[in-house]
């Protein structure tokens, strides 16, 4: 008999941006969990993390839109009207629809009949990465099967989703992590006590160690320009157009370079500002590449910068990893206090914070690094400190692990040699 298996529900697999869910799958499937993913929609990068390759759980591809499956989209109705909780599944949608009357919502719905329909009997539990599309279809299909379901809240998930619609998932489900404490306590506001804090951390076995030293450039030399680094989405969050306005103030005596690492919706607006403001020679758009490349380009930079700060629709980001992934690299890091990133960075102590949406105080506090080499280096030795000591990936996966195995019934956790042993041959 097969043991029973955890259906791991995606938006989109495999996605550059989303290295935190792939450590996480790949550290699952080391400590023995069995998986299978199913995403809500194909992957759009060109170029996979080598996590991806590594990890073993079979795929599966919801249709996007139901137009594009019509006969799956009919075999997933036609099996649940032979199914007992369809009538409970009805009610919940039509409630649902009559406060989200849309498109999107029918799709979910289309979207849950397949996943019903498609899972494999030993399927035991789902667990669904963002509360907002992916919930919805997990937490449908979940009713009409008869099985729990729980979930990871990120960012985007919590700050745009109604407070209804996280109310009512909240509730629902059967437990529930968030990586920061700043979404947590929106989501302990809505439903107390559902939600469990789980940081993302990192597993530092998959990087390498940090530069024995960095050269001492301070920007004083036209040969030898400081060098600056952002990695993230180019979207309204990340705060690049700040991040432009900031090293556009800057002294004309000041040499320095700007790498922007990734893809999105406003590049070519971005691309424009860049243009806009004579910087086309300093400001190199490198866009989305795998965790390798990143952690080669955060080697041979001077210092990273991360502007995060509130988007027009109420996006925000929860602690983004790749703070972490600079602090593994003694790579100094000048970010906005906002979200998640104080609960990593103490302003002063592991690196500098500044007001989001300031661009004038990012100018500063980037003239100021540019001149103090010995500085950028303590903080990035002190935030490097700080992830080794608080925020290693152990305790979250330990957690996750726990719940998943009792939620699917498959018993006690693998023993450490076990899971070492397991590590080794993958």
């Amino acid at each position: 008999m097969k043991p029973a298996r955890v259906a791991v529900v995606l938006k989109g697999y495999p996605r550059l941006s989303e290295t935190f869910i792939a450590q996480e799958l790949l550290a699952l499937e080391r400590r023995g969990l069995p998986l299978e993913i199913w995403s809500l929609r194909r992957p759009t990068d060109r170029a996979q993390h080598p996590m991806h390759t590594q990890i073993q759980a079979p795929v599966a591809y919801l249709p996007e839109y139901l137009r594009d499956a019509p006969l799956r989209v009919l075999a997933g109705l036609v099996a649940a009207l032979r199914r007992p909780r369809f009538p409970a599944l009805l009610t919940l949608f039509a409630r649902d629809f009559r406060r989200d009357p849309t498109a999107s919502r029918i799709r979910r719905l289309g979207q849950a009949l397949v996943l019903a329909r498609e899972l494999p009997a030993d399927v035991a539990h789902l667990h669904v990465h963002f509360l907002h599309t992916p919930a919805s279809v997990a937490r449908y299909a979940a009713l009409l099967t008869g099985r729990g379901w729980s979930f990871s809240a990120h960012a985007k998930d919590i700050w745009t989703t109604p407070d209804w619609d996280l109310r009512e998932k909240l509730t629902d489900a059967a437990w529930g992590v968030t990586c920061t404490r700043d979404g947590l306590a929106r989501l302990d506001h809505l439903a107390p006590g559902r939600t469990l804090l789980a940081y993302h951390g990192l597993h530092l076995g998959r990087f390498p160690a940090p530069p024995a030293a960095r050269a001492p450039r301070d920007g004083s030399d036209l040969a030898a320009p400081l060098r600056l680094l952002c990695v993230g989405r180019l979207v309204a969050k990340k705060g690049h157009d700040d991040l432009i306005d900031a090293v556009a103030a800057l002294p004309a005596s000041l040499h320095w370079r700007l790498d922007l690492i990734g893809n999105g919706e406003t590049r070519r607006a971005l691309e424009a500002q860049v243009e806009a403001r004579g910087l086309s020679a300093r400001v190199s758009f490198r866009g989305s590449l795998a965790q390798p490349e990143v952690i080669a380009a955060m080697r041979e930079a001077d210092l990273f910068v991360l502007p995060t700060k509130p988007a027009p629709g109420g996006d925000r980001d929860g602690l983004p990893n790749v703070l972490m992934e600079a602090a593994s690299q003694n790579l100094p890091i000048l970010a906005t206090g906002f979200a998640g990133t104080p609960e990593f960075l103490i302003d002063g102590v592991h690196g500098v914070l500044v007001p989001p949406g300031e661009p004038a105080a990012l100018a500063a506090a980037l003239e100021r690094l540019a001149g103090e080499p010995a500085l950028r280096r303590r903080f990035g030795e002190a935030a490097r400190a700080r992830l080794v000591q608080d925020f290693s990936e152990e305790a979250a996966i330990d957690l996750i692990a726990g719940r998943l195995r009792a939620s699917a019934g498959l018993g006690a956790a693998a023993s450490a040699s076990e899971q070492e042993l397991s590590a080794c041959a993958s």
